[in-house]
């Protein structure tokens, strides 16, 4: 009966001898280590203030050609769709009706200027006897007022004749400007008057318009911001054609319209942009000019003198119902949360206006494994991003470089990191 005890004690023994053996390497197992994030630090760049619009292409000037008599088109003396200049003779109306109705004009002018002389010679002679016994008064009085009658005759034959002249100077339409022609509404041997409508169109091809709408609050900003430095002449005009290009051409702002639009809440732009030739091509050439009037263009309303910003990696940015907000990297290794302000940015580019200073390190990769106050293992960023000049998106500003209403979406990092 004394063994049984006895095995008892000796497996408590061993058990915890077993337990004795297990703890110590259970105290000794070492913590988690620190989640490793890439950072970027916050320095200063150049930029160059960018917003994008959509505007169309107008031609400066524009002609609707038409009949000012009513003649038998005899000749369309143009090329369609050519390039006319100033002064160019386009169509020729009949003109022996209106040459003969100018020589009878002046055929009257003639016989009433001799009727004239004869009228002012009888005066003469009334005036002379006046001084006689046989003169009278009444003759010179009779003499006179038929010089003075002559006199007015004279001068209204001589208006009929301007306007017969002008008349048959109507039958010979020229090109009131310089610029590309359209092709003709009326072909020759057809009857035209003033009431016929437009016989051709002529638009003038350089320099040219564009016409791009704004909010009234991005016009606000682009007021602010241009304001002290020069207004209109701080900033310049770049066109993104249809194909994607940047017109090599830059342009001017010269006008703003005076009244908002009441049903968008937008405000008219307009700027002047030249439209040379192509080298090597004659004007008039089809394709000899890249802008045409009715055109659609992305505008691009650039600084003319790029500024000094305070940029992150657009990667590094988050944003909540609260606003946009970074991890900041302090002294001991830890996640902090910080609420910035944004200015203009781009996919790639942040730039911070108010929230962080210059030389502060933020997390732009591995940021779903940083936490509030909790410490990571910082290193630079890779790959090492390129810089990127900011942009605006089309009409927004927003401040994020997302279309105004979407969610800020992460991108490449555009600037340098130095951890």
């Amino acid at each position: 009966m004394g063994k049984a005890p006895l095995r008892s004690t000796l497996l408590v023994l061993a058990l915890a001898a077993l337990t004795c053996a297990v703890a110590p390497g259970a105290e000794a197992q070492a913590p988690p280590a620190a989640p490793a994030v890439g950072v970027a630090r916050a320095e200063r760049q150049q930029i160059t203030q960018s917003d994008e619009f959509i505007g169309r292409i107008q031609a400066v000037g524009r002609v609707a050609l038409v009949a000012r008599v009513s003649a038998f088109l005899e000749k369309r003396l143009f090329v369609e769709g050519a390039e006319v200049k100033q002064g160019d003779l386009l169509y020729l109306l009949e003109q022996p009706p209106f040459q003969a109705q100018v020589d009878a004009d002046k055929a009257s002018v003639e016989q009433l200027e001799a009727q004239h002389v004869n009228a002012k010679l009888t005066l003469e002679r009334a005036q002379y006897l006046l001084k006689t016994p046989a003169g009278q008064q009444s003759n010179v009085d009779s003499a006179f007022a038929s010089e003075r009658a002559l006199a007015a005759q004279i001068e209204g034959a001589k208006a009929q004749l301007h306007q017969a002249e002008i008349n048959l100077g109507y039958t010979e339409i020229r090109a009131p400007i310089d610029g590309k022609i359209s092709s003709t509404a009326v072909t020759e041997g057809n009857f035209v008057s003033p009431t016929s409508g437009t016989l051709a169109n002529l638009v003038s091809q350089d320099p040219m318009y564009v016409i791009f709408p704004i909010s009234l609050r991005t016009g606000l900003d682009l007021r602010n911001r241009y304001a002290k430095i020069g207004g209109y002449s701080a900033v310049v005009i770049k066109l993104r054609l249809p194909d994607g290009q940047i017109y090599a051409e830059d342009g001017r702002l010269d006008y703003v319209a005076p009244t908002v639009a009441e049903n968008t809440d937008t405000i008219t732009l307009r700027g002047v942009i030249p439209n040379p030739v192509f080298p090597g091509m004659k004007a008039g050439e089809p394709g000899s000019r890249e802008l045409s009037d009715g055109e659609f263009v992305t505008v691009l309303l650039q600084g003319v003198q790029p500024i000094m910003v305070l940029a992150i990696p657009r990667a590094a940015v988050l944003s909540d119902q609260q606003g946009d907000y970074v991890y900041v990297i302090d002294g001991q290794n830890k996640a902090q949360q910080r609420r910035i302000q944004l200015g203009q940015s781009t996919p790639s580019t942040a730039v911070v206006t108010n929230g962080l200073n210059e030389g502060e390190l933020v997390i732009s990769e591995g940021l779903q494994r940083a936490r509030p106050g909790e410490a990571v293992s910082p290193g630079p960023a890779t790959p090492p991003p390129a810089v990127v000049p900011a942009t605006a998106p089309t009409g927004a500003s927003d401040g994020t470089g997302n279309p105004p209403g979407e969610p800020a979406k992460p991108a490449q990092s555009g600037a340098e990191a130095k951890p």
